[in-house]
């Protein structure tokens, strides 16, 4: 039986609670209210003492498996991550956890394009040689060798210790902190018996260029990056702990974003522009509407607030757009507000909800009926 705690909920296992409150890595996470820990709006999975807890959001009442199948689907769709039905069924146990079946994906994955062979790029190397090999260096060669018999040379190797490599290496050494099962892990890290380790830091990484060659393990890097940047781990003493979180304002903003991508290619997502010393990023920008996603609970136009009012005047009147709609995910009933803000410019402010329930249980059908639900909104 899964341990579930629902977003903005109250953390009632004691343990769990002095553990939490114990680590500041995790603060941001939760909010300690006079004694009451509960959890914001994180949601994912946070192991401790060799159990799982699941934080879901709460969008069906009272159905543990249908919140947390959808919320495994909109991690699929919104991160393009492809699961089986099977791994989709292992989250649903208490043997493997959401970042236990992701990390074996990835590992899966990578492994499968490492067979067909180890990428390797042309890299410049300078080294003190028996034999001239490439360019004879004059300047190291009086500096080191003025009396040995070497020749100091620059010349370029064919090699597999380049940095997509060396970012791959990182990746499977650290995700082993993470996992019961390393088989794959391990698998992959042989493979790498040429590569140097380097510590990456994942904040830092610059994105590393693709091409025709090293293209087919673009997946497996974006899977990795994802994997390394919402796990955190969490060692005290002994004991060995991690969180697997995301922030639902960031997954709803992906999810719906690229819901309505795939309705209209022309749809503009996360477009920045300066307006001279204004700048503005509205989530999705359509021909004739902008679209901005806001994951808070509203149960009536009260909960609307001024400065979501200000962004969405600001958008239409710098866009020269008449329509913005601020989207919610849906709470209890559906929000339907019309309004218009302004006077000399006005902006017609749509507000409304997209109900994240649906009637299946299947990945495929839980996205075509999210579509309708969408389109009917722009419609």
């Amino acid at each position: 039986m899964l341990n579930i705690i629902y977003e903005y909920e109250e953390i009632k296992d004691e343990e769990l609670k002095t553990h939490i409150i114990n680590n500041p890595v995790l603060h941001q996470y939760f909010k300690l209210d006079w004694k009451i820990l509960k959890a914001r709006q994180y949601c994912g999975v946070l192991n401790f003492d060799n159990q799982d807890f699941y934080i879901l959001p709460k969008i069906v009442n009272h159905n543990n498996e249908q919140n947390l199948n959808i919320f495994i689907y909109m991690l699929m769709y919104a991160y393009d991550i492809k699961l089986s039905n099977e791994q989709i069924a292992s989250c649903k146990n208490d043997k493997h956890s959401i970042l236990e079946v992701f990390v074996q994906m990835f590992a899966l994955n990578l492994l499968s394009e490492l067979k067909k062979g180890l990428y390797k790029e042309y890299l410049t190397q300078q080294d003190n040689l028996p034999v001239l090999k490439g360019k004879y260096l004059i300047n190291e060669n009086l500096k080191y060798n003025f009396t040995k018999n070497k020749i100091y040379c620059e010349y370029d190797e064919f090699s597999p210790n380049n940095s997509l490599n060396q970012f791959f290496l990182y990746s499977v050494k650290y995700l082993q902190k993470f996992v019961k099962n390393k088989k794959l892990l391990k698998q992959c890290e042989l493979i790498f018996d040429e590569v140097e380790y380097k510590q990456i830091d994942i904040n830092k990484l610059d994105r590393i260029p693709f091409n025709r060659l090293n293209q087919r393990f673009k997946t497996s890097f974006e899977i990795a990056i994802l994997l390394l940047k919402q796990s955190i781990p969490l060692f005290s003493q002994d004991k060995k702990s991690f969180a697997f979180l995301f922030d639902m304002n960031i997954l709803f903003e992906k999810f719906i974003a690229k819901i309505v991508k795939e309705l209209d290619d022309n749809a503009k997502i996360q477009n920045q522009d300066n307006f001279n010393d204004l700048i503005l990023k509205p989530d999705i920008i359509l021909k004739n509407q902008i679209i901005d996603t806001k994951y808070k609970k509203i149960k009536s136009i009260e909960d609307i607030k001024q400065s979501d009012k200000l962004q969405a005047f600001a958008y239409g009147v710098n866009y020269g757009v008449d329509n913005v709609m601020l989207l919610y995910p849906r709470h209890l009933d559906e929000i339907k507000y019309d309004l218009v803000l302004g006077k000399v410019k006005k902006v017609n402010l749509k507000i409304r909800t997209v109900n994240l329930n649906f009637s299946g249980n299947k990945y495929k059908e839980y996205i075509y009926e999210i579509k309708n639900k969408v389109d009917k909104l722009n419609g």
